[in-house]
């Protein structure tokens, strides 16, 4: 037995990955925070990008910059994902300008500071349908892309707070949330494509989003952290690379914590 785990190590091949494959991933929120680390943390290693955002003129420099930097394809497009209509479109100019999709990034969103009483159903229902709903269609629009590149992957992008509740942002909590819930669920029919899906959850990461609450709250989190300091926007990025990488060859439906130590943290 020791002799055959031996010959079978001997065989196996170790080496880094994480250039394969080569096809191009869309990002959405990618003219910002962990969106754009991302697409620089995937150029970096050869992949065409295609960035979506509502900010058109930050999501044109970005590709701009990305291009200029790495010589990778790169496209910007203004995309608004609360709108279901704007993903066809997008999709078809991704597809003429980058080529075959082999990898999603659903990093776009907001977190609005609206407690209970400052619900309404339109506020829930923008929240719901720019976190949520948008891998689905992305997933739609792409899938046969998918299904034919070997090693095809998506990644969602979650919070800690799905975990752990946030009064301040109800909607953005749940929606997280249902992040995980739907990953897990379209893991299960995405296999018999050979396309893998999985979940990254940040912490207090330095991105526009928690930069409201880093200047009224400082000291406050980093406190608690057992790493003592936010995250990066480029360690998500890593971690979403290696997600869309062969170096994750056996993952799917898999939430992975990316938090410096918060959620586990005992600290007050």
């Amino acid at each position: 037995m020791k002799r055959d785990l031996l010959d079978q190590a001997e065989q196996a091949d170790f080496g880094p990955r994480l250039h394969s494959p080569a096809n191009g991933v869309v990002i959405t929120g990618g003219a910002s925070g962990i969106g754009l680390a991302t697409a620089y943390a995937l150029a970096a290693v050869g992949r065409p990008v295609a960035l979506w955002d509502i900010n058109a003129d930050g999501v044109a420099r970005a590709a701009e910059a990305i291009t200029a930097r790495y010589g990778v394809k790169a496209l910007g497009l203004a995309v608004d994902l609360r709108n279901p209509q704007a993903v066809t479109p997008a999709a078809l100019a991704t597809r003429e300008a980058v080529g075959v999709i082999g990898g999603l990034v659903h990093a776009a969103g907001t977190a609005e500071a609206t407690y209970i009483d400052g619900v309404t159903p339109e506020n829930w229902d923008s929240g719901i349908n720019l976190h949520v709903r948008p891998l689905i269609l992305l997933t739609q629009a792409f899938r046969e892309d998918l299904r034919a590149t070997p090693g095809a992957a998506i990644v969602a992008v979650a919070s800690i707070n799905a975990t752990l509740g946030n009064g301040i942002i109800p909607i953005y909590s749940a929606a997280k949330g249902a992040v995980i819930s739907l990953v897990r669920s379209m893991a299960d029919e995405l296999a018999a494509d050979g396309i893998r899906i999985n979940t990254v959850s940040p912490g207090n990461v330095d991105t526009p989003i928690v930069a409201p609450v880093k200047r009224s709250m400082p000291g406050h989190f980093e406190r608690r952290i057992m790493m003592g300091r936010y995250g990066e926007p480029d360690e998500l990025g890593r971690v979403i690379r290696f997600l869309l990488s062969d170096e994750a060859s056996y993952m799917t439906s898999s939430e992975i914590v990316v938090d410096g130590g918060n959620i586990h943290s005992q600290r007050q």
